[in-house]
This record gives C-alpha cells, sequence and structure tokens, in this order.
C-alpha cells in the first residue's frame, strides 16, 4: 500500500497544478481505504528527497504541498510559451513589499511611505491576482480601508507562512526603500486616507523598470524581486 500510496500521490501533485492539502489528498481515497494522515504525510517528505537534485521539487506553502519546476531553470522554461510573462512595475512591486512588510496598511500610509499617490490599477491589479485582501477598516475618521496578504500570495512566493518572508536584514541594499520602510517601522503615519499627494504615478511610470513574472516556476524569491528592482534604482 505504501508504494502505490506514494505513486498516488506523486500523480495527484503532478496533475493538480496547484497546492493539495492533506486532507485533499486524503479525500482522493473511499472512506474505506482512507491512509492516515501520517502516512501521507511520510510520503510526501520521501518525494520531497527523491526529487533532491531534480528539475522539479516538492513544497510546501500555505495552502498545502505542490510539484513545480524549480526557479533557476526558469529562464529556460519560459521558452516554451511565446507569450511573453507578465511584467510589474517596480511601483506596483513596492507598494506590494510595503503592503507585506506592514501589514495591516491603509492606502493612506503607503501613500506617506512612498511619497506619491497609488494608482487604482496597482490596487486592483493586486487585488485581482489575490495577493492583498482587504483585512477590515482602520477606527480613525473616514475608516479607511486596511490592506494585507493572502494566502495565494505565500503560495506564489512560496512561502507557508509570513513568518518565512525574508527580513529587512536579508535584502540585499535595498537603499531608498529601505529608509522608507525604516520610516514605516518608526511611528504610526498621520496623513488623513483620501489626501492626494503633489506627486501622483502615471500609467507611464508604472510600466517603466518592470520585472518578469517568472509564472512556469509557480515561485519566486521575494529577495530577489525587491533586490532586481533596487539594482534598477
Amino acid at each position: 500500500m505504501e508504494t502505490n500510496l506514494k505513486n498516488i500521490v506523486e500523480a495527484a501533485l503532478m496533475a493538480a497544478g496547484k497546492p493539495l492539502s492533506i486532507k485533499m489528498l486524503l479525500a482522493l481515497f473511499e472512506e474505506d481505504a482512507q491512509p492516515e494522515r501520517r502516512e501521507v504525510l511520510e510520503v510526501l517528505q520521501q518525494l520531497q528527497s527523491d526529487f533532491e537534485g531534480r528539475g522539479v521539487e516538492i513544497v510546501e506553502v500555505a495552502s498545502g504541498w505542490r510539484m513545480q519546476v524549480r526557479q533557476e531553470l526558469s529562464i529556460w522554461i519560459n521558452r516554451l510559451w511565446e507569450e511573453k510573462p507578465a511584467r510589474y512595475s517596480r511601483a506596483l512591486l513596492e507598494t506590494m513589499a510595503l503592503i507585506a512588510y506592514r501589514q495591516p496598511i491603509t492606502r493612506g500610509e503607503i501613500e506617506e511611505i512612498r511619497g506619491v499617490a497609488v494608482s487604482s490599477n496597482i490596487m486592483k491589479t493586486l487585488q485581482e491576482r489575490e495577493w492583498v485582501r482587504m483585512l477590515g477598516h482602520r477606527d480613525v475618521p473616514g475608516r479607511p480601508a486596511m490592506y494585507g496578504t493572502s494566502r495565494k500570495f505565500l503560495d506564489y512566493f512560496g512561502l507557508k507562512s509570513l513568518e518565512e518572508m525574508p527580513t529587512l536584514m536579508e535584502l540585499k541594499e535595498l537603499g531608498p526603500l529601505n529608509q522608507e520602510f525604516e520610516l514605516g517601522y518608526k511611528g504610526e503615519l498621520s496623513k488623513p486616507e483620501g489626501e492626494e499627494s503633489a506627486e501622483t504615478e502615471t500609467e507611464g511610470e508604472m510600466q517603466d523598470e518592470s520585472v518578469e513574472d517568472s509564472s512556469a516556476t509557480q515561485k519566486v524569491d521575494l529577495r530577489l524581486i525587491v533586490n532586481e528592482q533596487m539594482d534598477e534604482r
């Protein structure tokens, strides 16, 4: 049964194209033939070892376990698709990074830190990708919405929890953005929600200095994205 279980789990991970929780894997079996959760976990760990050093890997993320192409191979694998990967602007990635590291955070607080008004298209894109979700409202006049990251954000970046995100000390020479993060951590931001900044990003600026979405790997290192953005400065 153990060999068969291992093959079934491996095949399910390959076919699913998304993370599978242990509960989902158990649901593949008839109720009277279900293995123990412990057995499924052991098989998943065995598969992780089996795939070490190969072109694909088995990883655990927030939503469960998945099979994915190793990130270092994305430069070749992406050539399988004629359509170019999506590209994200520096403005979008900085906004996303601020939400990830400062959540819960309001749009007004993001604008205070970055010094420019956040484009509605940026927030729309982050929410459409389901990387960002509304957590509630700040209990201040105007009750601005507070934003945070979602489980899909963790899945995309190959993380099991927010605790696995690299610390700011681990990020390579963030430059001006590092100062912006420090500003955010030092005290409460007082800019009222909805107050316009004197400087606003244009649609053209949103498209500049972008990086590719290595979606073929289903995994992107948050450090690589932020570092690449800072290298372009």
